[in-house]
């Protein structure tokens, strides 16, 4: 089995099957070497939403060809791999089994070790490939079409995670999906909302803030109500037989997303005298939410940190970031019998953190 020179820091492997996107990443030392996604949209764009059973399949067909085609464009073989680090969860039961699967038969093969990486994790990583280590502490917000959620990190891998405030129910991406949908607009509905915007008046619209006025639970999230305010709103047009001003609709929902998200993330980050500021996920990539959230940090004097689209939304990359700080930190790898969790609560990025009497000791 070739390997090579121990100079040179651990090659990791990271894959990511959470949804409908098959990712294959290599990362060494915090850098990227390559990374490939297979997406299976356009499958499930027929259907107005992902089939859990469509993107299965879809990661059945694509484990092989995305992780071949990663260590080409690296220039590697099997044998050079450290270690493979897998999303083991949350995610879609199906997704995850053959992400896992693959894991780890490519992992007993090559014989090196693997790791169980939490998607979500996954994603706060993401910026270190880009900007380098994360500064401790931080605030990330996480915004999906699953996920809205504001942390406090402070050592990704060596510390648990602080959740200052989730999503009660709706995240923010799944507003913009199912908005989208009552616009008439196509899945996914975060992209095809913000090309709708560019052309509409964000203030056409005086849609609600929801859970902005302070509260026992000041940093939590809550989408639902701004997408039925949106649902009236075009059900009232509709009712009196006029057009539905659809980029007006679009700007102005898109417009009360991004000043929720970029309020509240401002506000944490003051509350906790952070000043840095990482914005991550899927709707990372919406032009309106980096604009404004990009304005109030400025303001504010606080550093904001966003990682190329390319790797906001989902990808093997993100799992690979994750995997290698944890090999360069001494984690332990996960168990033989490692399975999944596809409702896998965030407190740390691995299933396997290191002990207490670990933590800070390493390097």
């Amino acid at each position: 089995m070739c390997r090579r020179s121990a100079v040179a820091g651990p090659v990791v492997l990271g894959i990511e099957s959470s949804c409908d996107e098959t990712g294959a990443g290599i990362v060494r030392d915090g850098r990227l070497l390559a990374h490939v996604v297979a997406s299976s949209m356009e499958e499930h764009a027929l259907f107005g939403g992902v089939v859990p059973e469509i993107a299965a399949r879809a990661h059945l067909q694509s484990f092989g060809p995305v992780v071949r085609e990663a260590l080409d464009r690296a220039g590697l073989r099997p044998g050079q791999l450290d270690a493979v680090a897998v999303t083991t969860g949350p995610g879609l039961s199906g997704a995850l089994q053959v992400g896992l699967a693959g894991a780890k038969s490519l992992a007993y093969a090559v014989g090196v070790p693997l790791y169980g990486v939490h998607h979500l994790a996954g994603h706060v990583a993401a910026d270190v490939l880009e900007h380098g280590p994360l500064p401790t502490p931080c605030v990330v917000l996480i915004v999906s079409g699953g996920h809205t959620s504001l942390l406090l990190v402070r050592d990704l891998v060596r510390e648990p995670i602080l959740h200052l405030g989730d999503t009660l129910d709706d995240a923010a991406g799944e507003c913009f999906d199912k908005v989208a949908r009552i616009l008439g607009l196509p899945y996914p509905g975060g992209p095809a909302i913000d090309r709708a915007a560019r052309d509409g008046n964000p203030r056409s619209v005086d849609f609600p803030r929801p859970l902005t006025r302070g509260g026992d639970d000041p940093y939590a999230f809550s989408f639902s109500g701004l997408k039925t305010a949106a649902a009236r709103w075009v059900e009232r047009h509709r009712a009196q037989g006029i057009e539905v001003p659809v980029a007006d609709g679009a700007a102005a929902l898109q417009e009360a997303v991004a000043d929720v998200l970029s309020r509240k993330a401002l506000a944490a980050c003051k509350a906790y005298d952070v000043r840095t500021l990482i914005v991550v996920g899927g709707v990372a990539a919406n032009s309106r939410v980096r604009a404004l959230t990009e304005q109030r940090c400025a303001a504010a004097g606080v550093e904001l940190r966003v990682p190329p689209m390319t790797l906001c939304t989902d990808n093997g990359a993100m799992i690979a970031a994750v995997g290698d700080l944890l090999v360069r930190h001494g984690a332990e790898p996960a168990p033989l019998d490692v399975s999944i969790d596809p409702s896998a609560p965030l407190e740390y990025a691995s299933l396997t953190p290191l002990p207490p009497a670990q933590v800070g000791a390493a390097v």
